[in-house]
């Protein structure tokens, strides 16, 4: 009984510490969301506009986020399992689009792929004004948090399964795939879902290198401009609670259960 009364205290104890960050961010959340109607949001959503900026906004953020799964979890292994000179260099570069202004980042894409730039002169390849270069800045806006995320990951699986499955004669690329991967998907999971939330909700990397075609959050700040807040709110409501809706389902998924 004692033991069951301190528990319970103790989880008192951590709530009553919890409650004002989920207040501070819920409150400002719901208090818009209450002023738009299901009407507004119905009519909203039959307006092209607003589902071609939605398909654009969520549809970049996914190839952003596949082309990072490719080529960052083989990097998040990398800065897990090996140590090398310059180990804190590389990961402070990761930290890098964190850091940064995202505005800046745009500017920095935009000398570095732009149709001026050596890339555009050499290539022929034109990423502003189209989806190319939306998946771009969201690609590095974004990226870091997958790799930090699948990097944890990675730390929390004992080498030692590794090597054993080495002196039984696997490759390291087959121990890597068959027992680190495997170990660490939840974390590798939840890592690529930050990263697409990350991409979907990118203002000022996106505005910079490819205004258009809109993706959500720049037809919200479009909308806000030229017509003020009543016009903004319902794509607002639509985009959040889209989003909300999917976080709160791929959360579940990777949600454990823990005994009392």
């Amino acid at each position: 009984m004692q033991r069951k009364r301190q528990k319970r205290y103790f989880t008192l104890f951590l709530t009553a510490f919890s409650l004002p960050i989920l207040l501070f961010i819920l409150i400002p959340v719901f208090s818009f969301l209450f002023k738009v109607s299901p009407t507004d949001m119905a009519t909203t959503l039959q307006e092209k506009e607003v589902i071609a900026s939605l398909i654009t906004t969520f549809r970049a953020s996914l190839w952003a986020t596949f082309a990072a799964t490719l080529f960052g979890i083989p990097l998040a292994y990398l800065l897990s399992r090996k140590r090398f000179y310059g180990k804190a260099f590389v990961e402070g570069i990761l930290d890098i689009p964190i850091i940064i202004p995202h505005t800046a980042a745009g500017i920095a894409l935009l000398s570095t792929f732009g149709t001026r730039s050596l890339f555009g002169q050499t290539t022929g390849l034109t990423i502003v004004g189209n989806e190319l270069g939306i998946a771009i800045a969201m690609f590095f806006v974004s990226v870091p948090f997958l790799i930090n995320t699948a990097k944890e990951g990675f730390n929390l699986v004992d080498v030692r399964y590794e090597k054993v499955a080495i002196t039984l004669g696997a490759s390291p690329l087959k121990a890597a795939t068959t027992i680190a991967i495997p170990m660490a998907k939840r974390s590798i999971f939840a890592g690529m879902l930050l990263m697409w939330g990350r991409g979907v909700s990118e203002f000022g990397a996106v505005m910079i290198l490819a205004y258009h075609p809109m993706t959500a959050p720049l037809l919200i700040y479009d909308r806000f401009e030229s017509f003020g807040l009543a016009y903004a709110r319902p794509v607002t409501a639509i985009l959040v609670l889209i989003t909300l809706l999917m976080f709160v389902f791929f959360r579940s998924l990777l949600t454990e259960k823990y005994d009392d």
